[in-house]
């Protein structure tokens, strides 16, 4: 058979492209997120995986239809926001493991937050927590608050994401929205040190009152405290065994 009838045999006729070459390629171009286990930077990585690489696609928004109940969710809030003028108050939405996520301006987070609440088609009641994290290698939004909302009558869930420099780390509180965010709230800027503006009493809740620094950012030492157990100390991680 000639070759202008496509003969895989010939070898003149380039070979069809491996689909997990393609994609390991693409893996391999995608942001690096962080190293090692738990992205330590400054101190030891004890768990043994010093050199594992963690990688991060870009943030895609979601394309319509969303599934579920989420296109449903999107189309009332997205009305409500319009109608109030505040269009511009919700970045993107993703679609992720099952879940729905409103990335949000952070100064239109009330307002969001309030509406979820109180239009009758959405009605979440209940805000579960606030949830800190920390992306270093993401300039101008290194932390995140992430709350997760639930409708009791709607039996539906739904998060809200926002982001802020770490150089500004300010987000308003929704304490007035949900009262459980006190708690919530103290607890993510007692670990990574994001300031809930309007909060009346945000203190530690976690660690001591005179603790320095907040313990889950990706920049706090790993075990850099001494710790102290029944008289034994634990000294930090660049001075035990190494796993290399």
């Amino acid at each position: 058979m000639s070759a202008g009838n496509g003969d895989a045999s010939d070898p003149d006729t380039p070979a069809e492209p491996d689909p997990a070459a393609l994609a390991g390629r693409d893996r391999l171009a995608e942001q690096v997120k962080r190293t090692g286990m738990f992205g330590a930077r400054g101190s030891g990585d004890t768990s043994g995986y010093g050199g594992l690489q963690v990688r991060r696609p870009l943030p895609l928004p979601a394309a319509r239809p969303y599934g579920s109940y989420f296109d449903e969710v999107a189309d009332a809030l997205g009305s409500s926001l319009e109608e109030a003028g505040f269009g511009d108050a919700i970045e993107r939405v993703a679609v992720e493991h099952g879940e729905l996520t409103f990335y949000v301006r952070r100064e239109r987070l009330p307002e969001v937050a309030a509406r979820l609440r109180n239009q009758p088609d959405l009605a979440f009641e209940m805000c579960l927590g606030v949830s800190g994290v920390n992306y270093p290698a993401d300039a101008g939004r290194e932390l995140h608050a992430v709350y997760h909302l639930l409708s009791i009558t709607h039996n539906r869930r739904v998060r809200l994401e926002v982001a802020a420099p770490d150089a500004d780390p300010h987000v308003p509180t929704l304490m007035e929205v949900y009262p459980t965010c006190d708690w919530h709230e103290r607890e993510t800027w007692d670990f990574f040190g994001i300031i809930f503006d309007g909060h009346p009493a945000l203190t530690r809740i976690e660690m001591p009152d005179d603790w320095r620094g907040h313990p889950q950012r990706k920049d706090y030492p790993l075990g850099g405290i001494p710790v102290e157990y029944r008289g034994a100390t634990i000294p930090p991680p660049d001075e035990r065994r190494s796993y290399e």
